[in-house]
């Protein structure tokens, strides 16, 4: 997964204010617990409670804010020096008396303490997913009120838990999929173990992440108290019942996803149907193995989204067809993929003025590039500069909109491939999200079957290509199926898990046995090469389909990857919106 300027500038800056060092990341054995850690304790005998000790508050008067720091939330923790969270809470919604120890705080719910439309007991615990390329979320651990003053101004409760991710393995420990989301899961059931002695209501937890994050919380907001998860939590000693043995929940309210780089297990074939198809350099250039590779997946792809069922809100089937010209580039499924495209640019029409300036990102922090920006005099300039390689657009100045024809134009011309062929599952495992599911010391892993299913049926036509390794078949997927985790779930178990779509289409098993968040709010810049269009779209499209009615779906023209706004502040945005759907 790529992580553009903003991503990184903003995860390390909010690591930075809660006090979060950045380190290094070890590996782990496959085969090993994630219980079995020099930091952790097994159940038996745990040193570690589920109980919330309200006699542990420390306070801001300066700020009026309650706060709590390094509580950990599950009694058999895989890594201490992760698995805590931070809370913090408007002073409003709390009474409190000071302890003889002079420094911290006993206090109790003030269920009529307000801060805005909130109270003690209707406010809304907001939770950030910070985890850019599947990273592990570090625990706070000093306090800052630059991080959550507006949150808390606004009357929400802000609760950053540590969570493990891709990065943080030892050669101990796998901290690989499923855990980060399993962390995520066990923090919200400590919270709802815990809702008589904190405020807020634990019926308006909302999530909200960015890129891997977006990813995260898109896959916890799908998967409230699925089945698939149980052993993970039984595993960290998490809390599956309250203290009179009733159920907990690990489902969720709200999600808000920027970007979310999720659908691994379809997302080499979309990749290339979106985008690869219409690319010949790189991996793409003819005459090599992975340009036939690139084909086949592109191929392969529309007969996986027919098989989806996806029907668009006028109750029409959405599939993709052959076509004349590229690779199937037809039909209803295409045709509302050239409306949300259309729509994202009329939208950027009616949202700006001209002149505009647009500036491009270079590249990440010490990638040696920079940022280029280019200003535009008129609607029709910028129409112009669309159209220059091909004309995909038309523009009727009278009502300010624009046409669409195609998506090879919009494409060549917005949104290149920027990742090799095999972008998420690489034929030779060395991308991002190999390691997401990692299975061994130093030993990224294979996860997708689909992309399995193309290679064996190719491979021995790729063999005839000079760039070939015969340690790219299908034979190294298989390998890597059969493997087991510490928790004795193979490959397909894990992958399932970290499947939104698992949870929301009728194409999975999955489907209708989750509690799936019923408010959800979707952002992605269109620009963007990190994933296929089609991603989020399909992830907007199998909500609404599943019966969720609050789906707030834009692709935002003119940004990439990055926390993409139609107009206006990312934070203030997710604000207003949290209060539209949790406002009493």
């Amino acid at each position: 997964m790529e992580i553009n300027r903003r991503t990184v500038i903003r995860g390390a800056a909010a690591m930075a204010a809660f006090g979060v060092a950045e380190g290094a990341a070890g590996t782990a054995f496959a085969g090993t617990s994630s219980s079995d850690s020099s930091s952790g304790t097994s159940s038996a005998g745990s040193a570690y409670s589920l109980e919330f000790d309200p006699a542990a508050w420390s306070y801001d008067s300066a700020n009026d804010v309650y706060y709590q720091l390094g509580k950990v939330y599950v009694t058999a923790p895989a890594a201490t020096d992760i698995e805590s969270l931070s809370i913090y809470v408007p002073g409003a919604y709390l009474t409190a008396t000071a302890n003889s120890d002079g420094t911290t705080y006993t206090a109790t719910v003030n269920p009529k303490g307000t801060v805005g439309a909130y109270s003690g007991r209707t406010a809304p615990i907001v939770i950030p997913v910070n985890t850019p390329g599947y990273a592990a979320q570090k625990p706070a651990t000093s306090y800052s009120y630059t991080s959550v003053s507006q949150y808390l101004a606004a009357g929400h409760i802000y609760v950053w838990p540590g969570l493990r991710g891709r990065d943080s393995s030892t050669s101990t420990r796998s901290d690989a999929a499923p855990w980060g989301v399993t962390d995520l899961k066990a923090a919200v059931r400590f919270l709802r173990y815990n809702r008589s002695v904190l405020p807020g209501s634990t019926d308006d937890i909302v999530l909200f992440g960015m890129s891997g994050g977006g990813a995260q919380d898109t896959v916890a907001g799908a998967s409230g108290d699925s089945p698939l998860y149980h052993p993970y939590l039984r595993t960290i000693g998490a809390a599956m019942e309250d203290a009179e043995g009733r159920p907990l929940s690990d489902a969720v309210a709200g999600v808000m996803a920027w970007c979310p780089i999720t659908s691994l297990h379809e997302a080499n074939l979309s990749y290339e149907w979106n985008m690869g198809q219409f690319a010949s350099t790189g991996t793409r250039a003819a005459g090599t193995w992975t340009s036939a590779y690139s084909a086949d997946l592109a191929k392969a792809w529309p007969r996986y989204v027919n098989r989806l069922g996806l029907r668009d809100e006028r109750g029409r089937r959405l599939k993709l067809t052959e076509s004349g010209s590229g690779t199937y580039l037809a039909g209803s499924y295409y045709d509302h993929l050239i409306e949300v495209i259309t729509t994202s640019l009329n939208n950027f029409l009616s949202d700006n003025t001209f002149p505009y300036t647009i500036t491009t990102m270079g590249g990440p922090p010490g990638s040696g590039q920079t940022d280029s920006s280019t200003t535009y005099e008129t609607v029709d300039d910028y129409i112009a500069y669309l159209n220059t390689n091909s004309t995909w657009v038309t523009y009727d100045a009278t009502t300010n909109t624009a046409t669409v024809s195609g998506l090879a134009g919009f494409v060549t011309s917005q949104k290149t491939a920027n990742k090799p062929v095999g972008a998420f599952d690489g034929y030779s495992r060395a991308q991002t999200e190999n390691g997401v599911f990692a299975m061994g010391l130093n030993a990224p892993a294979h996860f997708a079957p689909l992309t399995r299913d193309v290679v064996r049926a190719n491979e021995s036509t790729y063999a005839t290509y000079s760039d070939w390794s015969s340690g790219y078949g299908s034979a190294a997927y298989d390998s890597d199926f059969a493997l087991k985790d510490g928790v004795g779930k193979d490959m397909a178990w894990r992958a399932d898990a970290y499947n939104p779509l698992y949870f929301l289409s009728p194409a999975f098993a999955g489907h209708r046995r989750s509690q799936v968040a019923r408010h959800w709010r979707i952002r992605t810049g269109i620009m963007q090469g990190d994933t296929a269009n089609t991603t989020e779209i399909n992830i907007a499209l199998a909500l609404r389909n599943y019966g969720i009615r609050d789906v707030d779906f834009a692709t935002v023209w003119a940004q990439g990857h990055t926390e993409a706004e139609r107009t206006g502040d990312p934070t203030v945005n997710f604000i207003s919106w949290v209060e539209s759907v949790t406002g009493r």
